[in-house]
């Protein structure tokens, strides 16, 4: 048996170009089919804005993209490492590499390979684009596609306390004291927590201290009376710095950010658990396109005449799609404080390339 991890130069080149096409071929099938659906339900919203055509449908198109390639390229090289080694095993070349002398590890070592660039691929697009598209898609979103004064450093869905009262807007845009918040509603409870009254503007600027609410209408609850208003100053303690503290979405941050971030929430004592365990997934996020070949090789290895092969590349198929479903509990649980980070982000990881490792060892080894 040969002792080197991979096959000779030319079979490692052949297997890996056979694995990099189908990963390609099954990602851009996944993308094609789930834009049309995506296309389907968001088309309608985006047209309803007056001034909106096709060059919108293409923006949302271009900013859609990124994140459908994000999250569905670990299926692809799952999908992929079936189609590769069921293809093998049928034409009875993993039966003549084993009878070369190959192990089982030597075999799937250029896929390994492969899926390991794909992974270091996958994290770069996900720092260098993804994160942008997240920012600026979610801002155009949170003002229902209408058009967006300054993109730059966008926030959608934003949520602030001050004491026991709360501020909403469906998007923050701009920097320091030219933050600007739109569709913004400023909620006034009392100690107990019950909401007293609460105030709806089209826009919040900063009024030094507070921020100016323009157009606003009051609602009182205890007297169920609405009254237009023409001007209120409200949350004065919610200062910019506070804000950009606040309102921060871990998605749209690149990864040196992202940690800068959680440093600075860690120095004021804010809670960082869900930051934390979305750090932590940037890296075993990517990483998870490696487990795919260990998880699939079962479908490599049998007989393909025993007539067990195809229920060989379900359990393979079950056994990566298992791994996608405990990687998102885990991750839940961590957000939520139910998990150390590290571990919520790891523990699937390593639990399913020691099942991948235990398997492929006491099948074939």
């Amino acid at each position: 048996m040969q002792l080197d991890f991979f096959p000779s130069r030319t079979l490692t080149l052949y297997l890996a170009k056979l694995f990099i096409v189908r990963i390609l071929a099954v990602l851009v099938m996944l993308v094609v089919v789930l834009m049309a659906l995506d296309l389907l339900g968001a088309t309608g919203k985006i047209l309803e804005v007056e001034g909106n055509g096709q060059a919108e449908v293409l923006k949302y198109m271009s900013l859609r993209v990124p994140q459908l390639i994000s999250r569905f390229l670990p299926y692809s090289v799952l999908l992929a490492t079936l189609i590769t080694l069921v293809t093998l095993n049928q034409n009875s070349e993993v039966v003549a590499m084993k009878a070369a002398g190959l192990s089982a590890h030597q075999v799937l070592a250029p896929l390994l390979l492969t899926a390991a660039l794909v992974a270091v691929v996958s994290f770069a697009f996900n720092e260098r684009i993804v994160t942008r598209a997240n920012s600026t898609l979610k801002a155009w979103e949170a003002n229902e596609y209408a058009a967006i004064p300054d993109e730059s450093g966008g926030r959608a869905n934003v949520y602030l306390t001050d004491g026991t009262n709360i501020l909403t807007a469906s998007s923050l845009v701009g920097t320091g004291e030219g933050l600007e918040f739109d569709n913004v509603t400023w909620y006034e409870r009392a100690p107990g927590g019950i909401i007293r009254e609460f105030v709806c503007a089209s826009r919040a600027t900063y009024a030094a201290p507070g921020w100016r609410l323009e157009n606003p209408e009051r609602f009182d609850v205890g007297t169920t009376e609405t009254e237009a208003l023409d001007t209120l100053v409200v949350g004065e303690a919610l200062t910019p710095e506070r804000i950009d503290l606040q309102a921060v979405d871990p998605d749209s941050l690149g990864f040196l950010e992202l940690r800068e971030t959680i440093d600075a929430f860690d120095a004021v004592g804010r809670r960082t658990d869900e930051m934390k365990a979305s750090w932590w997934h940037r890296l075993s996020g990517p990483l998870s396109a490696v487990l795919m070949p260990l998880l699939g090789s079962i479908a490599a290895f049998g007989l393909a005449r025993s007539g067990q092969l195809f229920v060989r590349a379900i359990i393979g198929m079950a056994l990566g799609f298992a791994y996608f479903v405990v990687d998102n509990a885990a991750l839940a649980m961590g957000s939520f404080g139910g998990y150390p980070p590290f571990l919520a982000a790891w523990a699937p990881f390593f639990l399913f390339l020691l099942l991948g490792e235990t398997v492929l060892i006491r099948t074939e080894e």
